[in-house]
């Protein structure tokens, strides 16, 4: 399956790409237990999607890893698709970054050996998960990303 293939509120998704990007990951709690959440970017041939990493998927994978996600799940949000591993979902790296990278913030450069589809359409606000269950996220925009 390809990024443009791939639909808003479905399941069962199983894609290759390269993760283009990686931000901070966030805290947050829920029912009194606490979590990670990191907003990242995902590019192969025909495309770019939004890609939420949950806990131990922050620290399993670095922005330039190429990775096999199995079982994911999109949702959408003011028109944007969010690919997640989700509950039953499975993210594994196929070819590590040449250089690791832990994070980099949303303003910084994609790595130049991967081509960017430009855009003038005008980026929402940054999104921020603040809790999250097995059908349910809760968002929040922001102006600025802490």
């Amino acid at each position: 399956m390809n990024i443009n293939e791939i639909q808003p509120n479905k399941g069962n998704i199983d894609i290759i790409a390269t993760l283009i990007e990686k931000q901070s990951p966030r805290t947050f709690e829920k029912f009194g237990k606490s979590g990670r959440v990191c907003n990242a970017k995902l590019q192969d041939e025909s495309g770019v999607i939004s890609l939420t990493l949950w806990n131990d998927d922050i620290d399993t994978v670095n922005q330039g890893d190429k990775i096999h996600l199995t079982n994911g799940w999109c949702s959408e949000f003011r028109a944007e698709k969010q690919l997640s591993a989700g509950k039953f979902g499975k993210i594994e790296i196929i070819e590590k970054a040449s250089i690791p990278s832990t994070h980099s913030s949303a303003s910084s450069a994609t790595p130049s050996n991967i081509p960017v589809p430009q855009s003038n359409i005008p980026l929402p606000p940054q999104k921020r998960i603040i809790a999250k269950d097995d059908e349910h996220e809760v968002i929040k925009n922001e102006e600025f990303v802490d």
